[in-house]
């Protein structure tokens, strides 16, 4: 492609074309096929929508635990790869989108960072519906955080799917040996009695976040193969609707709202 058929597909991108509008060529020159500007509105637009539904099938994850566990902030190192020190309170729910290369197939994951905050509760516990995978978090330098994981396992067990995938993470494994208050055996042993995986991540210098990630995906591949849905159609056929319907920019969800209510300094997601 030459850097005027570039400019040609950038502004193409940039505008619409009305239909009052002359199909004029646009682009005519000695030794090539003219190009209309009917005909690259109708290619970028075709791209687009390829694009969009470039990959084999949907994971919705959700990722729970308690307040200033560290759940945006997890969200944030592996979609955004970016750390930020000050973060505000989810309010309700709040979601991001990642196509990753899952042992070489696309398979896009949708993220579900829900709020920890008692008062939000019962707001999370209407988003497990449809939910494959949960990574469930704690803060290894809160003991409360821990022990408030025998509340989101009896959570997960009444809302959530039975054969829904969990895996579990113990944020802030970057500590110093003093701030520590939850050993990491007693992850372990938590993680075996309820057949988790289970990862101690540091958002902060990230550490085992994408592989926590995988490995979730991976067990979640594993349960569909095992239920007979190596491909869902399905997923890809809704796609392509939410795309028709709202354009190629769109991931056809409704917004949804963030409020303050976090310290300074402090992850507090």
């Amino acid at each position: 492609m030459t850097i005027l058929h570039a400019y040609i597909v950038w502004q193409a991108r940039r505008y619409s074309m009305p239909k009052e509008v002359k199909d004029e060529k646009i682009l005519d020159r000695p030794g090539i096929e003219p190009v209309t500007l009917s005909m690259v509105m109708l290619n970028t637009q075709q791209e687009g929508y390829r694009m969009a539904l470039d990959f084999a099938a949907t994971y919705k994850v959700l990722v729970l635990g308690d307040s200033n566990v560290g759940k945006t902030c997890i969200v944030h190192r592996y979609c955004d790869e970016r750390y930020y020190d000050t973060y505000i309170s989810t309010i309700g729910i709040d979601f991001k989108q990642k196509l990753i290369n899952l042992d070489g197939v696309p398979i896009k994951l949708q993220i579900w960072d829900t709020a920890g905050q008692e008062r939000f509760r019962t707001l999370t516990t209407a988003y497990y519906r449809g939910a494959m995978g949960i990574l469930l978090m704690y803060d290894v330098t809160s003991l409360e955080s821990f022990n408030n994981l025998s509340y989101w396992l009896r959570n997960i067990q009444e809302n959530a799917s039975p054969d829904v995938v969990k895996v579990l993470a113990g944020n802030k494994c970057e500590c110093n040996p003093p701030q520590r208050a939850v050993d990491k055996d007693r992850g372990d042993k938590i993680a075996e009695n309820f057949d988790m995986p289970f990862f101690e991540v540091s958002c902060k210098q990230n550490i085992n976040i994408e592989e926590a990630f995988l490995t979730l995906a991976r067990k979640i591949r594993e349960q569909r193969e095992h239920r007979g849905e190596n491909f869902d159609d399905g997923d890809r056929q809704k796609g392509l609707q939410d795309m028709m319907k709202n354009g190629p920019g769109s991931n056809g969800l409704g917004p949804f709202t963030l409020g303050s209510g976090g310290e300074g300094g402090r992850c507090s997601c």
